[in-house]
């Protein structure tokens, strides 16, 4: 099969952790164990997110003061290229030496007349209390949020239209190569009206949106988004609460998901499906290999 596997943020830093490398080499080296399982008779794409890291080189960037630092889609790319090199280095230690691991830093388009730029979303970097994060706003001229009992820096968020090099991944593929891609939902550019010309933009794009994109792009037959929880759940925290099992595009569009969190995956899984009529899952990094199988997270179909 070939699958794309979709890494939440749990495989690369755990909410509460502190942003250190040692957490998320140690991270990593488990959601690479658990990947390598797949790795049998299967191609295999892996995105992750980027969120934590993001953020910390966007502080990092600003903290000497110089006027001219980095934007958003060059530290996209940064993160991307860190986090991919983290992922290849312990996916090749957990596989046969044969078995090659690639990474790409992959450009994904975006509209530039998307509303998402003037109404930032995604959150990035640490969590902060309330008067920390309003003080590093004035400071920084941030747009902050809530996210969970503290607050985050939020950005704009797009929706991905097109990979804008999805050759390569294709080419690596056929020759049994496993592909890091994608990466903290891509690198977002835009594409003038010649068609050709491209341009990045301060954005950082959806993992999970991006990620459906690719896998549709690919062809894939399973869409895996791994997370911390087993399933998805209806009416979660709530005295109502069940795990789905399986579940139809239709079910789940009825029910409403957390937009931090859970809402992201249940869209991109939905969008995979309706475009490809084939199956995706979201599940426990844990779980990776009956996921696959079809007998644990939520079967979407």
């Amino acid at each position: 099969m070939r699958i794309l596997i979709a890494l939440g943020g749990n495989a690369l830093l755990r909410r509460g952790e502190p942003m250190t490398m040692a957490h998320q080499i140690a991270n990593i080296r488990r959601a690479a164990a658990q990947i390598a399982r797949l790795a049998d008779h299967n191609q295999l794409v892996i995105a992750h997110g980027n969120g934590p890291q993001v953020g910390l080189l966007a502080m990092q960037a600003a903290a000497g003061g110089a006027k001219d630092v980095a934007p958003l889609d060059v530290l996209d790319a940064e993160s991307e290229g860190m986090i991919g090199y983290l992922l290849e280095q312990e996916l090749a230690n957990a596989l046969p030496a044969a078995r090659q691991v690639a990474t790409l830093l992959t450009r994904v388009e975006v509209d530039a007349r998307d509303p998402a730029f003037a109404h930032p979303t995604k959150p990035i970097g640490p969590v902060y209390t309330e008067a920390e994060a309003q003080l590093l706003a004035e400071h920084n001229g941030w747009h902050i949020a809530a996210d969970g009992s503290g607050f985050r820096r939020v950005v704009p968020s797009p929706k991905p239209q097109q990979i804008a090099a999805v050759k390569p991944v294709q080419w690596l593929l056929e020759h049994d190569v496993i592909v890091i891609a994608a990466g903290g939902g891509g690198i977002p550019v835009t594409l003038a009206a010649d068609g050709r010309t491209r341009t990045g933009v301060e954005a950082v794009i959806d993992k999970d949106l991006c990620s459906a994109l690719l896998a549709a792009q690919l062809n894939a037959d399973v869409l895996l988004i791994a997370t911390d929880v087993e399933a998805v759940y209806a009416d979660w925290r709530t005295p109502h609460e069940r795990v789905l099992r399986t579940a139809s595009v239709a079910e789940l569009r009825a029910l409403k998901f957390p937009a931090g969190s859970m809402g992201p995956k249940v869209e991109a899984a939905c969008d995979f499906v309706t475009r490809m009529g084939k199956r995706a899952v979201i599940g426990s990094l844990e779980h990776i290999e009956a996921m696959a199988a079809g007998t644990a997270g939520t079967q979407i179909t």
